[in-house]
């Protein structure tokens, strides 16, 4: 483009009765056309315009190519593992995730068969789905067992891709693992409560009551309500609150569960032998209070 230190200015109108002229002129350097004294619009010459074009062009195919070049780098990066395998289901490449899961280098791994990588494979859902992926460009997501190792689970994202299809995977065992000992200590609670001869309550780290059964309530002779947000001590007797108290201290510094015997006060102001079982309840960060299980003591 010619370079000039300020393009031609011209109205509208003198741009109209002049155009053979401006057209010449433009060959030189722009002509800027005004509306109302604004600039409106521009005119050059063609070999201008397709310097512009070509330019512009390269600048999107460089940004597109930067752009490639920045995902490629992510899927090298993420911890999650990803497999693309072609129509064959043949892996055609492979991220430094997905050769730790599979235990083999990237070279060794790429051109092989997919089954031979995935033990698990043949027969399973994830072949199923896999076929309808490759078939049907369907994408599929969810956990599945034993596909690598027994008793692992991994989560599995099914992706078509132009070349064939894309396996992102991720083991969630340990999720699996907490998920299925949250469903025991479920039936645990459940169990207790059927028992109805033991009563258990939340506490805050500050002691107050959050939640209560009837159980425990029934001991008290009280409704839930009536004792929420009331501390745990002042349900027992006065001589017995200082041990509990220690105890409850011992939980929260050491983390260890503490048993001790106790006496609660009933709403008729008789005395009731329990034995107390607190349990700390562990957040991510800090402690979230405490479990405590009352059970009636039988004493001579």
């Amino acid at each position: 483009m010619a370079k000039a230190h300020e393009p031609q200015r011209v109205s509208a109108a003198d741009f109209i009765r002049g155009f053979a002229n401006w057209r010449l002129q433009s060959a030189r350097k722009p002509v800027v056309v005004t509306h109302h004294g604004k600039d409106a619009h521009v005119l050059i010459s063609l070999d201008d315009y397709r310097r512009l074009d070509r330019d512009g062009a390269a600048g999107v195919a460089s940004g597109a190519n930067l752009l490639q070049a920045s995902l490629a780098g992510l899927v090298e990066a993420i911890r999650d593992g990803v497999i693309l395998i072609d129509r064959g289901w043949r892996i055609a490449a492979v991220n430094p995730a997905a050769s730790d899961m599979l235990g083999a280098a990237a070279a060794a791994l790429i051109g092989g068969d997919l089954a031979t990588a995935l033990p698990g494979l043949d027969g399973s859902l994830l072949a199923h789905r896999l076929n309808r992926l490759i078939d049907h460009r369907e994408r599929f997501s969810g956990d599945m067992p034993g596909i690598l190792r027994p008793r692992q689970w991994l989560r599995v994202d099914l992706v078509p891709v132009p070349a064939g299809g894309a396996i992102i995977l991720r083991d969630v065992s340990e999720t699996m693992e907490e998920c299925a000992a949250g469903d025991a200590r479920n039936a645990l609670l459940a169990a207790v409560e059927a028992d109805g001869a033991v009563g258990h309550a939340r506490i805050t780290v500050r002691e107050t009551v959050e939640t209560a059964n009837e159980a425990l309530t029934a001991m008290v002779g009280v409704d839930a309500a009536a004792i929420r947000r009331v501390r745990f001590s002042a349900l027992l007797a006065i001589g017995q609150r200082q041990a509990f108290v220690e105890a409850l201290e011992s939980v929260f510094r050491t983390g260890v569960p503490a048993r001790v015997a106790s006496e609660m006060i009933t709403r008729d102001g008789a005395i009731l032998p329990v034995t107390l079982s607190i349990a700390e309840v562990r957040g991510a960060y800090a402690s979230d209070g405490a479990v405590i299980l009352a059970t009636p003591r039988i004493t001579r």
